[in-house]
């Protein structure tokens, strides 16, 4: 049975692994995925040797504090796959994690692809001359990245974004905001603090006093919160208790953060695939990240683009607010939101430009995966 070896570290790589496992299995039911894998990608069918919880660590300082543990368990799936080679072996996002791994797999002659790019067009540009010593070919998600490996003379194939083709263009928002229990003329807001635990020791108790603020302001405001595993539900729920926020109407949701986007007049959104997610689903946003000062530091002098989100980087403008660390507080949020989504001609202006992105982003891309991946497994 032909293997491939295939490793997701966070949420949103496990749902487009899973897409690209569930695409494979159709042309090729004989081929066998093992590695690290989430629930969805262990739904398809994947075997995982390590919880992918382990990898889902952001932020220098955050990264040191686990190094020692994830150090480890890149040595154990290297002699793992060392002592049973995969026919082909599939690195998905982490790239920190990940192209370590695949370099040396690759030094021993096993053939290895990376999906989705790291963002050399946005910082650590230099990184682009340690790809091509792990990876034998990368699925570019963007349309922009595609000819900065061209550039470098490495193997590039521009897939497009899974999220385009799942999510349809428009949104019955009525419905779902019956579905969801919600009333009919009520502001709604989502906030999407994050996928990573340590992303919620940040994000959480921001959020929660940006809610407070909201309904300072809207009384009647409701707010839908997605929590993607029942670990960021335990600290979400704690930071409503420590905040003493257990008045306000939070709807907690275990995932369905589509259907939390859908049903917004607004969202309030860690920087990350969430902010694409929201500009797929037409909802008016304004990105927030905070991260550990050092890690800030770090990053900050190292970034290119003056942009964190997704959106305004596509879009190559400032299409939505974004507030990074000191800029992040309740009351910027709070006002910045109110003003977005009570600003009819600017959502509408908005959601056009939302609309651009997504059609460019539309392109089939588990499947297009799925046929660079078996050419390259046949090479």
């Amino acid at each position: 049975m032909p293997t491939i070896g295939i490793v997701a570290g966070e949420a949103s790589g496990d749902l487009i692994a899973s897409q690209l496992i569930a695409a494979l299995k159709q042309k090729r039911p004989d081929l066998k995925f093992i590695g690290i894998a989430g629930p969805k990608m262990l739904a398809e069918g994947a075997q995982t040797l390590f919880p992918m919880e382990r990898l889902a660590v952001r932020g220098y300082v955050e990264v040191l504090r686990h190094y020692f543990g994830i150090l480890n368990i890149r040595r154990a799936l290297l002699s793992y796959f060392l002592k049973n080679p995969p026919d082909l072996f599939i690195s998905i996002d982490a790239p920190d994690f990940n192209f370590g791994l695949s370099r040396q797999l690759k030094r021993h002659g096993i053939k290895t692809m990376h999906y989705v790019s790291p963002s050399i067009w946005a910082w650590r540009r230099g990184r682009i001359h340690g790809i091509a010593k792990s990876t034998d070919e990368i699925l570019c998600l963007f349309p922009f990245e595609k000819p900065l490996y061209d550039e470098a003379g490495i193997a590039a194939t521009y897939v497009g974004h899974p999220l385009a083709d799942m999510i349809a263009p428009h949104q019955n928002k009525a419905q779902i905001r019956e579905e969801l229990q919600l009333g009919k003329e009520a502001l709604v807001i989502a906030l999407l603090p994050g996928s990573r635990q340590g992303e919620l020791g940040y994000m959480a108790d921001l959020f929660i006093h940006a809610a407070q603020n909201i309904a300072q302001d809207v009384p009647d405001t409701q707010f839908l919160v997605p929590l993607i595993s029942r670990e960021t539900r335990a600290k979400f729920e704690e930071a409503i208790r420590r905040n003493h926020a257990e008045e306000l109407p939070f709807k907690l949701l275990f995932g369905h953060a589509h259907m939390a986007l859908a049903a917004a007049d607004g969202a309030i959104v860690a920087s990350g695939t969430a902010t694409l997610e929201a500009a797929l689903l037409q909802c008016p946003m304004v990105i927030a990240y905070r991260m550990s000062r050092l890690s800030w530091m770090v990053m900050k002098h190292m970034r290119y683009l003056p942009w964190a989100g997704l959106p305004n980087i596509l879009a190559n403008q400032d299409l939505v607010p974004e507030l990074i660390q000191e800029q992040a507080t309740p009351e910027a949020l709070a006002e910045s939101l109110l003003t977005l989504v009570y600003d009819r001609d600017r959502v509408k202006a908005l959601q056009t430009e939302f609309n651009k992105i997504h059609l460019s982003l539309r392109q089939n891309a588990s499947e297009k995966a799925a046929e660079a991946v078996l050419k390259r497994l046949a090479a």
